[in-house]
């Protein structure tokens, strides 16, 4: 039997601990390991929140700026209860949540700072309980984004934990757009202020465009045994540099992407979805559902400043509800310029994607929170335009309303590693239109699942938005034995963790198969 650590900054697995898509990863394949007969242990950082009903396992003490930390590591219940899956918190007091799903901070004048402090604790807690075998004796660490890499530099520089060199580690590129980068010192949130007096190679950590700093993203890169991106097209993308806003590729680190794939330590997996034990609503329910979440949202006091829009809204659902649309486009996702750039450099786009709903007597539904900017824009083009419905907020009833009811999925996206919401979409029989990029490009295929969208140029790529959606709602209204069509393929396509994870371990892992149990999770 081999052992497994899942390291990550999310674990959807528990309960309140997910701000994206990384939380369903680090869900899932844990499972998945635990059905082909193998041990799969997940540790996160506890936030000052997710250890109050767990186990204390062990308190370590663990060098940190000049002095010893204790680090409590509790052993927590996940949302299933499965055999061969175990799920662990550290907690440190200074381990503390952010204002982004209570995981993540935002510090606009000094990105990384709160972040770097609090996963630089979470990683050499997780080093000590490797080194201490709290987990057994573990034959794989899968590490997860920035968050989590500074274990390598622990293991490559820090007298304490050369032990870990025994161990294979494997590094997931989630969004390398994300990088983590922080001074080398001088700084409260810096290297040397948190592992003071250590002899390392400075060329080896820093980033390229800034060489007093670390680069967290380029460390995984650098020194993990085996370097994971999400997608096959997404590797190829970030071996190239970015030339924005048509393409973003390696954004500063395609130099270490292609030595990694020479050095053959490179690897595009697709991700995985569950298609078993899925979470349902009643069908109908979109509209009563909204409400339900606008009362919901109104009652906390984080969402008070936004009183009335959501007031705003509930109107135009309640006017929904009395004359239901024929058409119901949606997307689910966080605001952010990666998801929907085009739409804020040219709102004139999506103001003509309204227009051309308004000939099928068509809705656009866009669920989501984020930049302050995007919510801004979404809130004015909601109050400009009857047909588009801005719900500014999450509800996972809701979400899953959206998911059942929609007619067609809109995924706009600059660039995307993988993407998981076309997945849910299309698992529901519902086309996907999305930007031909990274994962959306592996999982989409052109006028047969969904539509496609490219352009050499920015203003080729809006052109083709504009040109491709007319062309779905056209078939919608046209054609509409293709349309059937197109949904059956798209609901009968299947993307399965047991096909992702078979080639983490002939690829990733590189260890012996375990006699997989018959019965398995997909």
């Amino acid at each position: 039997m081999n052992r497994f650590l899942f390291v990550a900054a999310e674990n959807d697995g528990i309960p309140n601990c997910k701000a994206g898509g990384m939380g369903d990863v680090v869900r899932d394949v844990p499972r998945q390991i635990a059905a082909r007969g193998d041990e799969a242990h997940v540790v996160v950082p506890a936030y000052g929140r997710l250890h109050g009903n767990g186990t204390l396992v062990r308190v370590l003490e663990v060098p940190l700026r000049g002095r010893l930390y204790e680090i409590s590591i509790y052993r927590v219940p996940g949302k299933k209860d499965i055999p061969g899956v175990s799920h662990y918190v550290l907690h440190h007091p200074e381990i503390t949540a952010g204002d982004i799903a209570h995981i993540y901070h935002n510090d606009p004048e000094e990105p990384f700072y709160s972040d770097f402090i609090k996963f630089a604790i979470f990683c050499t807690g997780v080093g000590a309980a490797l080194r201490d075998g709290v987990f057994g004796a573990v034959d794989v660490v899968h590490l997860h984004d920035w968050h989590t890499s500074l274990l390598l530099f622990l293991r490559e520089y820090h007298p304490q934990f050369l032990s870990l060199r025994e161990i294979r580690f494997v590094y997931s590129i989630h969004n390398l757009a994300i990088q983590g980068i922080r001074p080398f010192g001088n700084n409260h949130a810096s290297l040397d202020t948190w592992f003071p007096g250590l002899d390392y190679e400075t060329r080896a950590l820093s980033d390229r465009r800034y060489p007093d700093c670390i680069n967290l993203m380029a460390v995984g890169i650098r020194l993990a045994d085996a370097v994971h991106t999400v997608s096959p097209s997404y590797m190829e993308d970030i071996q190239k540099p970015s030339s924005p806003p048509e393409f973003i590729g390696g954004e500063g680190l395609e130099a270490d992407l292609v030595r990694a794939k020479k050095e053959k330590r490179l690897f595009g997996i697709l991700n995985g979805c569950n298609y078993d034990s899925i979470r349902t609503v009643a069908p109908g329910r979109l509209f009563p559902n909204t409400i339900r979440a606008l009362f919901g949202w109104l009652q906390e006091e984080s969402k008070k400043y936004k009183a009335d829009f959501l007031a705003h809204t509930g109107e135009k659902i309640v006017r929904l509800m009395d004359a239901p649309p024929d058409f119901i486009c949606s997307s689910v996702a966080r605001l952010t310029e990666q998801k929907f750039y085009f739409f804020k450099k040219s709102p004139e786009c999506l103001e003509h994607l309204l227009g051309q709903l308004e000939s099928v007597n068509g809705i656009f539904l866009l669920l989501g929170t984020g930049d302050p900017v995007y919510e801004e824009l979404f809130r004015k083009m909601s109050y400009k335009h009857p047909n588009f419905i801005f719900t500014n907020g999450q509800s996972e009833d809701l979400i899953d309303s959206i998911y059942l009811e929609t007619d067609l999925y809109l995924m706009p996206s600059q660039f995307e590693p993988c993407g998981i919401s076309q997945m849910l979409a299309m698992r529901n029989g519902n086309p996907v239109l999305a930007h031909a990029t990274g994962g959306l490009k592996d999982t989409i295929r052109h006028l047969e699942t969904g539509f496609l969208f490219d352009g050499d140029t920015y203003e080729e790529k809006i052109g083709g938005l504009q040109t491709v959606f007319g062309l779905a709602l056209d078939m919608y209204r046209n054609e509409p034995g293709k349309w059937r069509e197109i949904r059956e393929n798209a609901r009968k396509t299947r993307f399965t963790w047991a096909d992702s994870v078979a080639a983490y371990y002939g690829k990733l892992y590189r260890v012996p198969a375990a006699a997989k149990k018959a019965s398995k999770l997909r």
